[in-house]
């Protein structure tokens, strides 16, 4: 049988898959028919494990369920006729890609922005310009991640 961490983090997966919304520790512990103190607890822990990035200021909700973020962004993806936020373009890409990759990501083009679309087809990127830029080497991410 999961641990309560696996399936705390597994329900909130599904529920972002099948929703488009990461929900909260009252909304998991409702359907997983346990304490909400007990998915606060694994909250925490999945955060002390860069998994999840819980609200600044509320440790019963999450901010981001990699590769999912439970607010509006700058990167909106279409996938599996649902409406979904990525916290940055690779996150985006990856909820196309893990929806089975076919769907679409809309950003703006931070210099001057304009709209950007990036398309996939097949698990491939067929429609796509400008250039991704990582201005926080990958080293320095969890250095502050809402940031980065």
């Amino acid at each position: 049988m999961e641990d309560l961490v696996t399936q705390v983090r597994l329900q909130v997966l599904r529920r972002a898959i099948e929703t488009g919304a990461v929900p909260s520790a009252t909304e998991v512990a409702t359907q997983l028919a346990l304490p909400e103190t007990a998915v606060e607890a694994a909250f925490r822990t999945l955060a002390e494990t860069h998994v999840y990035v819980l609200e600044p200021g509320d440790p019963t909700r999450i901010r981001m369920a990699n590769p999912f973020s439970a607010v509006p962004t700058a990167f909106a993806v279409t996938a599996g006729g649902t409406s979904y936020f990525g916290n940055c373009v690779w996150d985006a890409l990856g909820i196309v890609s893990l929806l089975g990759g076919e769907g679409g990501v809309k950003t703006s083009c931070p210099d001057c922005g304009e709209t950007l679309v990036l398309r996939v087809s097949e698990g491939r990127l067929v429609e796509a310009e400008g250039v991704v830029h990582f201005s926080v080497p990958a080293r320095h991410w969890w250095d502050d991640i809402l940031h980065t």
